[in-house]
């Protein structure tokens, strides 16, 4: 079934809210723009998305470590990032009726695209939040939460490197929150105010940094499709022009992936140079040269990073895989994520709410919880309805206890996408998905 891609982005919010996915932060009190809060199925995907990256990022590697640094640091590591001077936006405001502040650089003409009012001037807007440490909100006590977790991966790469005895090539990678105060969030959650950064800092040799970057472009690309599978002519990649590079990078690429909204970046990966850490060694004044063990050479490192965001990546997934077909005369909704990414697995369901029933399928839910995530429905309404609700929250298996098991000691397997069903004895069945599923 065709689905108008204009109406999927309503659609995927509407499902979000609904089945447990997302709501708006602080709603009982009207909201706040630009935050939201995960639901039960929200956390569970959110959950894998991050084991999957770290996983594939650190795990099944042999050259990157990991750093779980705090959300406030030291104010000078922002003076020395360019944050503090150069991390801003023009800002304009509406000089009309409505009176609303706009991003200057997303704007198409010098009318407000609300009321149609007359703007003012530019003016840069820095994007990060303030806050004091201590008791009292003097200048000397103000910090700042971090737009970005690359720099803890900077200022701790000598702690990194001489607790852990790694030699170039290595990296560090990290996730965890970060904060910043956007002039014209939206599009749901792909540009948030609080979002959930997954970010890799990769140290190289100079000389070796354009081979390393062409590797990790590569890498991240793969992983976007052969991991989390998505659709691959919505994936592509894009280098960057020379004057939308960063001012501290020598090359960037963004995969990107195509969304009803138009095109729009997925993960970064830059190659930064030794920027950050001659930055960090200058305001600093510690020595952050890497030496050479084989050669006695001394040297800044170059830096390969690859930046994604879960908040994008969790968007980008619900939209790749949300579909709408006509069964028997009814729209039946799917997310159609893969097995491993689904915030459940294994949906476990007694045919009716009589204890002969809800007896035999609790214990094929512990049977089974130790292999896969699972839930147990006994709710209301008939086994479809039911069946169109795992539907929704992108299940790709049920399990059906009937009656005939309490006889057969067999139940029935139910597939997501194709609704073919199987029977199976209740001792075969886990060992019958985890095929399927692992």
């Amino acid at each position: 079934m065709t689905i108008d891609q204009a109406a999927v982005m309503d659609k995927v919010v509407a499902l979000c809210k609904r089945r447990g996915f997302v709501y708006p932060s602080s709603e009982i009190y009207g909201g706040i723009n630009a935050l939201y809060d995960y639901g039960p199925y929200g956390v569970a995907l959110r959950r894998n998305i991050r084991n999957l990256w770290w996983r594939h990022v650190v795990e099944l590697r042999d050259d990157v470590v990991g750093l779980e640094a705090s959300i406030i640091m030291a104010p000078e590591v922002w003076v020395a990032s360019g944050h503090v001077d150069g991390f801003t936006d023009p800002l304009v405001d509406c000089l009309g009726s409505c009176k609303k502040r706009w991003r200057a650089d997303h704007l198409e003409s010098d009318r407000c695209p609300e009321c149609g009012g007359e703007l003012g001037p530019a003016r840069q807007f820095n994007l990060m939040f303030k806050t004091f440490i201590g008791p009292l909100e003097a200048s000397s006590a103000q910090v700042y939460l971090r737009p970005e977790t690359a720099q803890a991966m900077f200022v701790d790469f000598k702690n990194v490197l001489n607790s852990m005895r790694v030699r170039l090539p290595f990296g560090i990678a990290q996730q965890g929150r970060s904060f910043r105060n956007e002039i014209s969030p939206g599009n749901f959650i792909f540009r948030l105010r609080e979002f959930e950064q997954m970010e890799m800092e990769f140290f190289v040799r100079p000389g070796e940094d354009e081979e390393w970057h062409r590797h990790w472009i590569e890498e991240r690309h793969r992983w976007y499709l052969e991991v989390l599978q998505l659709n691959p002519e919505r994936v592509r990649i894009r280098a960057h022009e020379g004057a939308e590079l960063a001012h501290y990078a020598k090359a960037t690429s963004d995969i990107e992936y195509h969304f009803p909204f138009g095109w729009g970046e997925l993960e970064g990966v830059a190659n930064r140079t030794d920027f950050d850490l001659r930055q960090h060694q200058q305001h600093s004044r510690q020595d952050l040269t890497y030496t050479d063990t084989q050669t006695n050479e001394r040297y800044l490192p170059y830096v390969i990073e690859p930046a994604a965001g879960v908040d994008r990546i969790m968007i980008t997934l619900l939209v790749d895989a949300y579909r709408e077909e006509e069964v028997r005369g009814e729209t039946r909704v799917v997310l159609a994520l893969a097995p491993r990414l689904a915030p459940i697995q294994v949906a476990v369901m007694p045919l009716s709410k009589k204890e002969e029933l809800i007896g035999p399928a609790r214990r094929l839910q512990s049977l089974l919880r130790p292999h896969f995530r699972t839930e147990y429905d006994q709710t209301g309404g008939n086994i479809g309805r039911r069946y169109r609700r795992q539907d929704e929250i992108g299940t790709p298996f049920c399990v059906t206890v009937d009656f005939d098991t309490l006889d057969d000691e067999c139940v029935t397997i139910r597939e997501r996408d194709s609704m073919q069903q199987r029977r199976v004895p209740i001792a075969e069945v886990a060992q019958n998905l985890r095929g399927e599923l692992e």
